[in-house]
């Protein structure tokens, strides 16, 4: 069983989503895609995958999307990908891969909608939140450990 990420080491919920991951014992296949990125042909398998549109993995925020006129709603997928391949901080992150399904866990916490094992222990985010229980259960929004 393989769990892939594509990861960016300096986004703090790139890092919550690999903690967990490791967090239910996977040991992923870790693509740092900003020194790697995928071919056209893979991220365009992975959006068809997720189910969203080419838009939905568009990253806004510390990008040149705003630069590049990419809010204009007549680009086609074609163009956004192309922009994307160009420019790969434009991909949003992390999308993880495993047998469950491909996602984009933005919040950091939807990666646990995919795990294909359980959380082996607590776990808070970086910033404190607690995402899991010591029992290994999703804690609820707005709820300690």
């Amino acid at each position: 069983m393989t769990v892939t990420i594509f990861h960016n080491p300096a986004c703090g919920t790139s890092r919550n989503v690999l903690a967990l991951i490791r967090n239910s014992g996977e040991e992923p296949e870790v693509v740092e895609y900003l020194k790697t990125p995928p071919t056209r042909e893979v991220l365009a398998e992975l959006i068809r995958r997720m189910g969203v549109p080419v838009r939905d993995v568009l990253r806004e925020k510390g990008t040149p999307y705003a630069e590049l006129g990419l809010g204009d709603p007549s680009l086609s997928d074609d163009q956004l990908l192309d922009a994307m391949m160009a420019h790969p901080i434009l991909i949003n992150r992390p999308i993880v891969v495993t047998p469950l399904g491909v996602k984009l866990c933005r919040p950091s916490e939807a990666v646990l909608d995919i795990l294909p094992k359980a959380q082996r222990g607590p776990f808070a985010k970086e910033d404190g939140e607690a995402v899991v229980d010591a029992a290994g259960q999703r804690v609820a929004r707005g709820s300690a450990a």
